[in-house]
């Protein structure tokens, strides 16, 4: 097991920025890929960003792309979404996620770990 905390989700206008982390405890994740998803009411959960184990590689939704960064620091154990020109329809539950190999990919089956999630609510 590796339990997952998401942290830094809240209420913003459109256009605004926030900054997701996810803190990981117990056994290290500096040998797997990361990943964020999303689940908005009534729709089935979304691949948003992944980043390998090491950082050197990233992989975006269309959606996001351009405006979303994904980054880790193995040392501490985190894994952040940078979310900048938030729109309205990027309002969901947030969930951090550890991949079962080192590349980042889009597929949720990939993934074994995952977080509680955290509320992102944009208004416009």
């Amino acid at each position: 097991q590796v339990p997952l905390v998401e942290s830094g989700g809240g209420l913003v206008q459109a256009g605004g920025s926030l900054r997701l982390s996810c803190a990981a405890s117990g056994r290290t994740i500096s040998s797997y890929a990361m990943g964020w998803f999303r689940q908005a009411p009534g729709k089935e959960r979304e691949f948003v960003a992944a980043i390998s184990w090491r950082g050197g590689s990233t992989y975006y939704a269309d959606s996001v792309k351009g405006r979303f960064t994904i980054s880790r620091d193995n040392a501490k154990k985190t894994v952040a979404l940078q979310m900048n020109s938030l729109k309205p329809e990027d309002t969901a539950v947030y969930y951090c996620a550890v991949g079962r190999g080192i590349a980042p990919m889009p597929d949720l089956s990939t993934y074994d770990y995952w977080g509680q999630g955290t509320q992102v609510t944009v208004s416009s």
